[in-house]
């Protein structure tokens, strides 16, 4: 009866929110022109027999709106754990909603610069509140629920392009790119407040959890400690060099002053995220499309060291480790990621996914995973007529430290992990996922992912976590 009274204020919250945005689009809808398919068929690069957004979005406009629902109610049964912790992923059924609307603005200031404003609200909460997996099974939850449903700034971005020659090509216009040309050849310099996974592992099958998958460690690198704020934003710059067949890029960004914290450390100088990743398109097949991407990262920041809270439990100074009581400004903490897609025959696509970090201090911005490896395939609708339903799946393996693994075995806690004990073996998780489109923008999708070892404990689960989805595309 509780959780169903949860599921009721959730969905009542997400009703309020989701009206706000309807009448904000409505009553902008005369800049968009009459109600129409988004790039009817033979009008653009997205040319379809169907409609994917609601409203028509022309490819000449200096501004670009648009927006986004997404609600996924998730849920799981009992299932049997010899003992749980503060952090566990709760043993008891239970079933939750959440809710992330996304208002996208951009606006061409000249020909060169480009202004990007998205307003979002994230409410309703996850499975366990988000705590007990590194590979969490829903990634529009935020770490910290308590945040509530109040809109604020996602991003506020300025893009300014400098040409370098080629040309011009023809690129899918869309929140991050409004532009429906850009150079061939180009430098973009882009700073203000952003996610950098919006530039950094962007990975085509999976990397989109409202059509796509939803874990968090499928779609983006687990071991990726990147620098971002509770709601996954953070402050900074990027440059990247983008031609045809390749492209290479930098970033720096800034680090929340506490592990999963709300607020960021606005001096460079003690705490930053540096991020360098090279694209490259080859072309091993030639009518099929095959993207790499090589990531490396270092962070600085206030972190503790999982050595550290070790050594200071088994001197007994303390009852149970703390990573907290060990932290020290300026700690380093580094890894590296490699993301593949390849275009398949008959519609199909696969991607992989591998990461890895030094796993000696704490996780601080995203996950508690140190090593990954994640493969996956999907499949459009084409066969059985439906060629805007997609559907996939995927395996993901996520490991710990040794450091780290040592100490959650004597009840350290971690901002997603504490059984109060670990008995260690890889966290594993298989996920499946069918994306039926309904109407113009509007898509329903069910998903079921099966962990085995929840949190790294062997003690624990096997657990399904079954949900439901509905995705509306303005």
């Amino acid at each position: 009866m509780a959780s169903w009274l949860a599921c009721r204020e959730a969905t009542r919250g997400a009703s309020i929110e989701a009206l706000t945005v309807i009448a904000f689009l409505y009553a902008s809808l005369p800049a968009f022109g009459q109600m129409a398919p988004a790039n009817p068929e033979g009008s653009g690069p997205n040319s379809s027999d169907s409609p994917v957004t609601i409203f028509n979005h022309p490819s000449t406009s200096r501004f670009w709106i648009s927006g986004q629902m997404n609600f996924i109610g998730q849920g799981h049964g009992d299932f049997p754990a010899e003992y749980s912790g503060e952090n566990s992923l709760r043993s008891t059924g239970e079933f939750k909603v959440s809710a992330l609307m996304t208002l996208y603005t951009g606006f061409q200031v000249t020909r060169n610069l480009e202004l990007l404003l998205d307003v979002e609200s994230a409410g309703g909460h996850g499975i366990s509140d988000a705590l007990g997996l590194a590979g969490f099974t829903n990634l529009d939850v935020v770490r910290s629920p308590d945040l509530g449903w109040t809109p604020y700034l996602a991003r506020g971005v300025l893009r300014y392009t400098i040409p370098l020659g080629g040309g011009e090509m023809e690129q899918d216009r869309g929140w991050l790119d409004p532009e429906s040309e850009v150079p061939r050849q180009r430098i973009e310099i882009l700073a203000g407040k952003f996610s950098l996974p919006d530039f950094f592992d962007v990975n085509d099958v999976g990397g989109d959890s409202h059509l796509q998958f939803m874990n968090w460690t499928v779609d983006q690198n687990g071991a990726w400690d990147y620098a971002a704020n509770t709601r996954g934003y953070t402050d900074g710059f990027v440059v990247q060099y983008l031609a045809p067949r390749w492209a290479v890029r930098y970033g720096m960004a800034l680090m929340p002053k506490t592990a999963n914290g709300p607020f960021l450390d606005a001096d460079i100088t003690r705490a930053r995220g540096e991020n360098l990743e090279f694209e490259l398109h080859p072309a091993p097949f030639r009518h099929y499309s095959t993207a790499v991407r090589l990531l490396s990262y270092i962070n600085h920041a206030d972190m503790g060291s999982y050595r550290e809270a070790i050594d200071q439990f088994r001197a007994g100074l303390v009852s149970t480790p703390d990573i907290v009581d060990v932290r020290q400004q300026g700690r380093k903490k580094y890894g590296f990621g490699v993301n593949l897609e390849q275009d398949l025959p008959h519609d199909l696509r696969a991607f992989t996914r591998w990461g890895w970090n030094d796993g000696r201090n704490e996780s601080f911005a995203y996950t508690e995973a140190d090593r990954t490896g994640a493969l996956g395939l999907d499949l459009k609708g084409t066969a059985w007529k439906r060629k805007l339903d997609k559907v996939g799946a995927t395996f993901v393996m996520n490991g710990l430290s040794g450091d780290h693994r040592e100490y959650l075995a004597l009840g350290g806690l971690g901002f997603v992990l504490g059984d109060g004990r670990l008995n260690y073996a890889r966290e594993q998780i298989f996920e499946s996922y069918y994306t039926a489109h309904l109407w113009r923008g509007i898509f329903g999708a069910i998903d079921v992912q099966h962990i085995t070892n929840p949190g790294y404990n062997r003690d624990r689960g096997p657990v399904l976590a079954p949900a439901i989805r509905l995705h509306v595309d303005y």
